[in-house]
């Protein structure tokens, strides 16, 4: 029987691949076989993956990008197609989070959170997907969050930008599924609990009083560990979920039991 998660042969593109979760990730596609294209701002940063999985015997390549700028978006597509020929994954992982309220929240830090974690998917799949759809075959994974359901009660960890950018992404995903499994291109999100990342690891994984109560609130009573997400993308970016699109896998430790 043929491994429905072998993903030899194919290419992927990780945004925000420089650190945190999206390294993992792209680590994790390199194990399965996959050619790894690495975006992120900080091309440094990205050489250091990169020389990781080639020394593992895998083949990447780094790629500075701001998803959010069109033109820096369309020329690191063109260079990923130039060097590897095709693209059949697309992990849309870059993202940013911003404390504060609609009350006092300034329009600038609004519109970053905004930019990165809604429009750059919309950039990235606007100029991956024809691509996708010349081959007839897809597969996108948005990275949401928990957040895109449930919201902090803590006054002093209210990010509305957020919560309002990881709901758009679950509606912008459900959107792309309908359009595009006609081309064989799955569109799935992926709703992360807590995970210790560069995002987190100097705001809530240091707000003591907010891992308490997360910990004694969720059923894991833990947040997730390092490389903990890495089956649900190997499985919505495989072909063992050929026939899975629009869906919203969360990975939480259960924490939205209700």
């Amino acid at each position: 029987m043929n491994n429905l998660f072998n993903l030899t042969g194919k290419v992927a593109i990780v945004t925000g691949a420089s650190s945190g979760l999206g390294a993992d990730a792209a680590r994790a596609y390199a194990e399965y076989g996959a050619s790894v294209a690495l975006l992120a701002r900080r091309k440094d940063k990205l050489d250091n993956v990169v020389k990781e999985i080639e020394n593992n015997g895998g083949k990447a390549l780094a790629v500075q990008c701001d998803v959010a700028n069109e033109d820096s978006v369309k020329a690191a597509i063109d260079e990923v197609m130039k060097h590897f020929g095709q693209i059949d994954i697309l992990l849309n992982n870059a993202g940013v989070a911003t404390a504060g309220s609609v009350e006092n929240m300034s329009v600038e830090a609004w519109d970053k959170v905004m930019d990165i974690n809604v429009k750059g998917i919309f950039l990235m799949s606007k100029y991956v997907v024809p691509h996708m759809r010349d081959r007839k075959y897809g597969k996108i994974v948005n990275i949401a969050s928990i957040n895109a359901i449930i919201a902090d009660k803590d006054p002093s960890l209210f990010r509305h930008s957020y919560n309002t950018s990881k709901a758009a992404v679950r509606g912008l995903t459900m959107g792309m599924a309908a359009s595009y499994m006609q081309d064989n291109i799955t569109v799935n999100s992926i709703g992360p609990g807590l995970f210790e990342s560069e995002m987190t690891e100097n705001t809530l994984f240091k707000h003591e009083p907010f891992l308490r109560a997360y910990n004694a609130i969720s059923p894991a009573g833990r947040p997730g560990k390092k490389g903990e997400l890495n089956g649900t993308i190997i499985y919505l970016s495989s072909d063992a979920s050929s026939y899975v699109t629009s869906q919203h896998i969360l990975v939480e430790g259960g924490i939205a039991i209700v």
